[in-house]
């Protein structure tokens, strides 16, 4: 049922004008859904949803190239949806903060109930 612009009150009206005034959130996050729209990607971030890793760990679990997950992880890390550590020569990986845990794990569930 569609809602005519009478049935909403005025106070909606004007929570809904303010949110839609901050173009920029909105931008990054569907800048946020692109990067995770990649199946790489998601992968990437899954692993590391059980746990810090590094480039080579990631490279053998996901069977791909380090340069390729390298290039996944500047995206993910530029976006701050992972954040980097460094020890010595070693550099390891893990999630920015708790939701991008919770947006992965809400998305699977999605997922998951649409399965026959």
């Amino acid at each position: 049922m569609l809602l005519s612009d009478s049935s909403l009150n005025s106070t909606s009206m004007s929570q809904i004008t303010e949110a839609l005034k901050s173009r920029k959130t909105f931008s990054l996050l569907a800048d946020t859904f692109q990067a995770l729209g990649d199946d790489s990607r998601i992968r990437i971030v899954w692993v590391l949803s059980k746990g810090e890793r590094n480039v080579g760990d990631l490279a053998d679990l996901l069977k791909m190239s380090q340069p390729a997950v390298s290039h996944h992880l500047r995206m993910l890390r530029n976006l701050r949806l992972v954040r980097v550590r460094r020890e010595g020569r070693t550099s390891f990986y893990s999630l920015d903060d708790q939701h991008i845990n919770r947006l992965l794990h809400e998305g699977i569930e999605h997922v998951e109930d649409l399965l026959p």
